[in-house]
């Protein structure tokens, strides 16, 4: 059985991937694709842009896009719809719970009641959210400009 192409399908789950196109953002989307020869399933990645004027998500967001009626651009084919999980904020989508590697946070917090809190261990109830280092270490909302030359200047947003 075939499947249609990502650019096809009316909603798709995808990933955000640095971009520098002004409104838009860059998705990467896997599909798994029917090998005939083993009959099994391989992973394999589309690029997908989107159109996405407020810029919402940042990189490494899983975000739902939905397809445009008509393309606004020969690229941009799509429309950022929301964001499902924000980087770095694992959500385990069944319970809604946040979730650390294979442990739920409720259940890491029970262990650390019990057995008594390490001084240096980290507390997700206090860690700010996302965005926080936004102009001190994040740059990723800022526009990345190219470095044609080295003038002595240490410009984060300059690659």
């Amino acid at each position: 059985m075939l499947l249609p192409p990502a650019t096809k399908a009316q909603m798709l789950l995808g990933q955000c991937i640095p971009c520098i196109k002004q409104g838009a953002s860059k998705f990467k989307i896997r599909r798994l694709e029917l090998d005939t020869n083993l009959n099994m399933f391989f992973p394999k990645h589309e690029v997908v842009y989107a159109h996405d004027p407020e810029k919402i998500c940042k990189t490494g967001d899983m975000v739902i896009i939905e397809c445009l009626p008509q393309k606004l651009t020969r690229l941009i084919t799509h429309k950022v719809k929301e964001v499902l999980y924000p980087l770095g904020d694992l959500t385990d989508p069944v319970t809604n719970k946040k979730i650390v590697s294979s442990k739920f946070r409720e259940d890491i917090d029970d262990i650390n009641r019990l057995y008594g809190e390490n001084e240096g261990a980290f507390r997700y109830a206090k860690a700010p959210r996302r965005g926080w280092q936004e102009n001190k270490k994040d740059f990723t909302h800022v526009d990345i400009r190219t470095k044609y030359h080295d003038d002595g200047r240490n410009d984060p947003t300059e690659v």
